[in-house]
């Protein structure tokens, strides 16, 4: 399978719910050719309907499970199902494409991932019983099948043998709400897209803080439960970029016996969908490693075949490089490492007041650049790692010149600069107010001035100790805090003849949720927004700085 369709498939997460609803099975109904229409009961009662592809011959096979909420009759033709399956039943797997709880043929009340967890338990256990099944059962899935397949591993039931797990995240919460702020045009907008009322959409804003409902789903707290090998493949500008670096991380090093030691990561320059902008990666859309070696891995796990998956090293990762279209680097290549990140060194860039980025720490005892933030004119979105609009490395030159967007670059770089692993930005800020936000992007500057975005990520200032309830804390008016912005993970090399560039303002929309810095409780806007003054410190007490993962491969 090409990353083409694996992005094709990807984004059918995006497709409006409405357009999803239960259906009851119509009469004439017929499964795509080569499958059986059969269903699992559940521990309530409930019925899943599933599609049933066999391999030829005479069984019982292992099992390959996918758990969708998008229709397992409605991803193509019945020819182009049954075409897909046969990926499976060619390599002498029974192929399982299951409607989850509401969804299709199923029966019950759909609810995002909230059964999940018990529903992809019992579906593995009653797969692993079938007549047609040896009990060995594996499951896969991109995107939402990526999360009910995670959800599914958590609840570690005894048959599931390996997992297979494309760009899926590991804590909704911190997907949602990056740095504490609401993604406004990917969360509110597919919101309100799916017809959900203005109070349900005002209370969503509202949850930012930590508590039981977002643990209650997330890998970050019940991965610890996992008990199998999963290999976790995801891009440098996908929505869930942090999903399978973290998860891979965590199960890899801390994970339960059966998935400590075992995982496998691989991370492509790729997006949830095409990439926006004038920079094409060599083979970006053939790249192989999407489902490049699903039948491998479970080949191994289900079947038990030493084609030397795992004497592999666990992690592949594509450095990016200059990559203008027609002119691409020959540093864009795949890399392996032993773990992630690997190993590196940090090192910080730090601003200075005249623009530059050096990494020479500011011996100035006082030194800020201050500017005003207007929430009626927030600064536009161009790129990133988005899901409904525009994504990828664009051009930043269409931001304009404005004086609350501070652009801070080194001087033309005499050599190469690579990095490989998770970036943040040590930022002194201070506001008039209560509250405000902060926003930083890490650029690749190309010689001709485009301005590349690799990274960008918000923190709300009430949220700069964490997001327990407890460590919630408005600003003093005018008085610096030191604050972490988390710009996720990356590998790329900047280039010599590049420039490496940090940009700094207070808002980036539609991406983002505009910050109205009067200190209200989020969700719940009954003052008119404020003009807010920001200031962000560059001075020997304050050595505001960009921290990057430096390698040397």
């Amino acid at each position: 399978m090409t990353l083409k369709q694996v992005l094709l498939a990807a984004t059918l997460c995006i497709a409006p719910m409405s357009a999803f609803a239960q259906t009851a099975p119509p009469a004439a109904y017929a499964p795509p050719p080569g499958a059986t229409e059969e269903f699992a009961t559940l521990r309530d009662g409930v019925k899943l309907a599933a599609n049933v592809f066999k391999p030829q011959g005479k069984g019982p096979w292992p099992v390959v499970l996918s758990r969708t909420p998008y229709l397992k009759d409605g991803r193509g033709t019945a020819d182009q199902l049954a075409a897909a399956a046969r990926k499976y039943t060619d390599a002498g797997y029974v192929f399982v494409l299951q409607d989850v709880r509401g969804k299709g043929h199923s029966q019950g009340f759909y609810q995002a991932y909230v059964t999940d967890i018990e529903d992809g338990y019992d579906s593995v256990e009653w797969a692993a019983g079938q007549p047609w099944s040896n009990g060995r059962v594996g499951i896969t899935g991109a995107s939402a099948l990526g999360v009910t397949a995670n959800s599914a591993a958590m609840a570690n039931p005894p048959h599931l043998k390996a997992a297979y797990v494309v760009v899926a995240p590991y804590d909704r919460l911190h997907s949602s709400f990056m740095g504490g702020v609401i993604k406004e045009k990917d969360t509110v907008g597919w919101l309100k897209g799916q017809s959900v009322s203005d109070a349900e959409i005002e209370q969503t804003r509202g949850r930012v803080a930590d508590d039981v409902f977002w643990n209650r789903f997330a890998m970050s707290t019940n991965r610890k439960y996992i008990a199998v090998p999963i290999y976790n493949v995801g891009g440098w500008y996908d929505i869930f970029n942090q999903g399978n670096t973290s998860n891979f991380t965590y199960l890899q090093n801390q994970g339960s016996k059966g998935a400590r030691g075992n995982q496998k990561l691989l991370m492509g320059p790729f997006g949830h969908g095409p990439l926006s902008g004038d920079l094409a990666y060599p083979g970006q859309d053939q790249l192989q490693g999407a489902f490049g070696n699903e039948l491998r891995w479970f080949d191994y796990w289900l079947k038990g075949v030493d084609n030397g998956i795992m004497d592999e090293p666990p992690v592949s990762y594509f450095m990016m490089a200059g990559a203008r279209k027609g002119a691409a680097s020959p540093k864009n290549r795949m890399l392996t490492s032993a773990n992630w990140p690997p190993a590196n060194r940090e090192v910080r860039y730090y601003l200075s007041p005249d623009k530059a980025l050096t990494t020479k720490a500011p011996a100035a005892t006082d030194a800020k650049l201050s500017y005003k933030f207007d929430p009626a004119n927030p600064v536009a979105t161009f790129g990133g790692a988005n899901l409904t609009f525009d994504r990828g490395p664009e051009d930043q030159r269409q931001v304009p010149a404005r004086q609350d967007y501070l652009r801070f670059q080194t001087p033309v770089l005499d050599k190469d600069v690579a990095i490989a692993g998770p970036v943040k930005v040590e930022l002194y800020g201070a506001t008039d107010g209560l509250d405000t936000d902060f926003m930083a992007k890490l650029v690749d500057v190309y010689p001709d001035g485009y301005e590349a975005l690799v990274l960008d990520a918000p923190i709300r200032t009430r949220y700069r100790n964490g997001r327990e309830p407890d460590d919630v804390k408005m600003m003093t008016p005018g008085a610096p805090e030191e604050m972490t912005i988390d710009l996720w993970s990356t590998a790329i090399t900047f280039e010599k003849g590049h420039r490496i560039a940090v940009h700094i303002t207070s808002s980036n929309a539609p991406r983002f949720e505009v910050n109205p810095n009067t200190g209200e409780a989020p969700g719940k806007p009954t003052q008119k927004p404020r003009v807010a003054t920001n200031s962000v410190y560059m001075d020997s007490s304050h050595p505001s700085a960009i921290v990057l993962p430096v390698i040397y491969p």
